[in-house]
């Protein structure tokens, strides 16, 4: 049978959970997942898991925050004024919010704590500073 090798177009189905168990995403009911294997595309730890399967194979992997999303970056939660934000717009804890980045590109941000003049957002990903679990089926190898 043929296994994957960088460079190959592959198409997956998978469900990322985090280690308590708790589903982050998922493709089931949707198109599964087509991408470059070794082509930058995917998380490291995702990419590097690929090589080596063969179709309708299925794994389960862990992936340690350095090859997923990365450690938090206390330097990412920043202060943000609240006379910045819409007077209507009630914000609490956890809520996720869009910001622009200097190029006018949106990037999502989670509502950490609110001050009396300011908000403190955090910029890093949600999934940071997490281990990640994959269930992983190669459903095809494109030629």
């Amino acid at each position: 049978m043929e296994q994957v090798k960088d460079g190959d177009v592959v198409r997956v189905h998978y469900t990322g959970k985090l280690t308590n168990g708790k589903q982050f995403d998922s493709s089931k009911g949707r198109e599964p997942l087509e991408f470059t294997v070794g082509a930058g595309q995917m998380i490291k730890g995702f990419d590097d898991a690929m090589p080596g399967m063969t179709v309708s194979e299925k794994k389960t992997i862990n992936i340690l925050p350095e090859d997923a999303y990365g450690q938090k970056d206390e330097q990412a939660i920043i202060e943000f004024p609240k006379k910045n934000i819409p007077k209507d717009m009630k914000l609490e804890v956890g809520m996720q919010l869009q910001l622009r980045n200097e190029n006018g590109q949106p990037f999502p941000v989670t509502v950490a704590e609110i001050k009396d003049d300011v908000i403190v957002l955090d910029t890093n990903h949600s999934l940071a500073g997490k281990e990640l679990v994959f269930d992983i089926e190669l459903i095809e190898i494109i030629k």
